[in-house]
């Protein structure tokens, strides 16, 4: 009878395994649900488009689709960028001064994105300044934003989150994006959008000089 063979170190858990496989086939469903809403929206209209018509085109069920995305407005506002983001800041030496980590972390998690995924970025960016209902949820996720990042800022400079230098330094970083980021869709993408990001942030390092 022969021993049984030593379990491989190196190798994962087989319930890591499992739990790997499984996040990768909801990113995959999501990723297909959300590809295929903005394909039915270029096609016949945001307003026209139903929940219905997004799920039977991506071959999931209704309850499904609001399993990943709440409601048809979330499909266009929601993303995986905020936690490659905060990743990115977290990564930064721990020397670095809150706006400069920040600014390296935009270049770092912006470059990271492949060239399909910030056409579909593109794609969503231009809904949802034209949609009046995607419009509201973009204020509602910028406030969740800064929320995100006033709380990276404090962990790194040991400072209360909601304290008025915290809140002054992330409101300074999102008005400055935001009309980088509008630069970038009236150039239809045609601008790298974390060169104009990189730009931005390097003014309001410099304190702005004009």
């Amino acid at each position: 009878m022969s021993s049984p063979q030593r379990a491989d170190r190196t190798s994962p858990a087989p319930d890591c395994a499992v739990t790997s496989l499984r996040e990768r086939k909801k990113a995959k469903t999501r990723r297909t649900i959300q590809e295929e809403a903005l394909r039915l929206f270029a096609q016949q209209g945001y307003d026209a488009t139903t929940i219905e018509q997004i799920a039977d085109a991506a071959e999931v069920s209704p309850s499904t689709f609001f399993r990943y995305f709440p409601t048809k407005e979330d499909v266009v506002i929601q993303d995986d960028y905020d936690p490659l983001l905060m990743a990115a800041i977290k990564a930064q030496p721990a020397d670095l001064p809150p706006l400069t980590a920040i600014r390296a972390a935009f270049r770092s998690a912006f470059g990271l994105i492949p060239q399909d995924e910030t056409d579909q970025v593109l794609t969503r960016m231009k809904l949802s300044m034209s949609v009046p209902a995607l419009r509201a949820r973009t204020v509602e996720n910028l406030l969740a934003t800064i929320d995100m990042l006033a709380g990276a800022v404090a962990e790194r400079s040991g400072k209360d989150p909601r304290s008025p230098a915290v809140r002054t330094l992330v409101g300074a970083v999102m008005g400055i994006m935001l009309p980088a980021l509008f630069t970038w869709v009236e150039q239809d993408g045609r601008i790298s959008l974390p060169d104009l990001l990189d730009e931005a942030l390097g003014y309001l390092e410099a304190g702005l000089p004009i």
